[in-house]
């Protein structure tokens, strides 16, 4: 029974390849289930992504509150709470995948929305958690030797609200945007054109072109949403653009690449998948739920702008590095 269960979840993921322990273990497997449960009463799959917009919004109003050392039992439990509402709406940002692959209702609005999810959930929260340090900041003001005066309380929030943009705009924004990015370029590797979502700025924006403004503009305007996204991907991506089109200059078409050149990319691809897991959802939100329990919600910030700054700059000259090196080969060859 467990054999089979895994085989029916394993058939509504894109690629195990893609995929962190937890995701593998735990969270596909429950949201195999919810994908059932939806299905059954023919949900479609952006309703459960909006849906997980909600629930992780709404935990927002529990990490507000400060954990055991400010609130007793009561804050811990409200800390708790949040946490497990943040699990459950990452929960459904995974079923919505896994139940339109299940019931083949895939579209583009379906994509656009799954890449916003994650910012409805943490603009809330981490607005929440400025009200959350201006009124508890002991623990931080102590350590630094910083009388806890009004005014100081005020300079240091706004210090926090500059560091907690940085990090959640530019930061947690730009990391989880390359990581979805970096596991589209492993789908293409893997199964080819069709088996992922590999889309272009230039394809996009000839959509958005051919889209008649009457009756659209909900639509156009999400489309708008996406192309920049795509144009933010390619941007900090050079290397592998260049190596796009040295394929199809030498190829016709990317996807005529060689066996051994589409082997040699995948390897290198493969090897760059667990560090590149820690960029989405299961390792950072593990680390903000601590800082969270610990009272020291600042931390993540710092967290986030120096640990997983690096950790993502260090996937990216990588993988950069092995795009180049393979463009160099094929350019070199007869």
């Amino acid at each position: 029974m467990i054999k089979d269960l895994k085989k029916k979840v394993q058939a509504t993921l894109k690629s195990s390849e893609t995929e962190d322990w937890l995701d593998y273990r735990v969270v596909r497997p429950l949201s195999y289930l919810w994908a059932l449960f939806f299905a059954k009463f023919d949900i479609h799959p952006n309703t459960v992504t909006i849906i997980s917009m909600f629930i992780g919004a709404a935990a927002s109003v529990f990490f507000m509150h400060g954990s055991f050392y400010y609130e007793g039992w009561n804050g811990l439990l409200l800390n708790i709470i949040g946490i497990l509402l943040l699990c459950q709406a990452d929960i459904f940002d995974c079923t919505d995948g896994q139940l339109a692959r299940m019931t083949g209702k895939k579209s583009r609005l379906g994509r656009i929305l799954d890449g916003v999810a994650g910012f409805v959930w943490f603009i809330p929260i981490y607005v929440l958690l400025m009200v959350r340090f201006y009124n508890h900041h002991s623990l931080e003001f102590g350590w630094l030797g910083i009388p806890d005066t009004e005014e100081n309380a005020l300079i240091a929030t706004a210090i926090a609200v500059a560091l907690t943009l940085y990090s959640g705009f530019i930061g947690m924004g730009g990391q989880q945007r390359l990581a979805d990015y970096y596991i589209q370029i492993h789908l293409f590797l893997l199964k080819g054109e069709n088996g992922c979502e590999l889309d272009s700025s230039v394809q996009q924006q000839k959509v958005y072109d051919e889209t008649p403004s009457k009756g659209n503009r909900l639509w156009k305007s999400f489309l708008k949403t996406y192309i920049n996204y795509t144009r933010k991907q390619e941007k900090v991506t050079p290397e592998f653009q260049n190596l796009l089109n040295t394929l199809r200059e030498k190829y016709g078409n990317a996807g005529n690449m060689p066996e051994e050149i589409r082997a040699e990319l995948h390897r290198e691809s493969k090897a760059i998948m667990p560090l590149n897991a820690m960029l989405t959802f299961n390792f950072r939100s593990g680390m903000f739920f601590l800082f969270c329990l610990v009272d020291l919600p600042i931390a993540n910030t710092i967290f986030e702008i120096v640990f997983m700054g690096l950790l993502a700059y260090y996937i990216n000259r990588r993988h950069e590095a092995f795009c180049r090196r393979v463009a160099n080969k094929v350019r070199a060859s007869v």
